[in-house]
């Protein structure tokens, strides 16, 4: 569990990536969470952009990406959803305590 520093430096972070992935309005396939869990694997922060075609509500979908993906949610922003996962055989981002 993410402590409110280390979501607050988190966030600071995410607002920085230029890279996101998107999610369009089809629901959650093997293949989209295969990708996450790559891209979580390298970069451990990633945004992803929830298409307009998406009609449901952001936080159920960030939820079922977090336990898919055994991920946190940092952030929900309008249409973008921030997680995050530790890479515990090499970490990326050093987090504060």
């Amino acid at each position: 569990m993410l402590t409110q520093n280390q979501k607050k430096q988190l966030k600071a972070l995410a607002a920085k990536l230029d890279v996101k992935y998107q999610l369009g309005k089809k629901e959650i396939s093997d293949t989209l969470i295969d990708m996450l869990n790559k891209a979580l694997t390298a970069h451990e922060l990633i945004k992803i952009d929830v298409m307009k075609g998406y009609d449901g509500e952001m936080e159920p979908l960030a939820m079922e990406l977090s336990l898919r993906l055994k991920a946190e949610v940092v952030q929900i922003v309008g249409r973008v959803i921030v997680l995050f996962r530790r890479n515990k055989e090499k970490p990326v981002i050093k987090l504060v305590k």
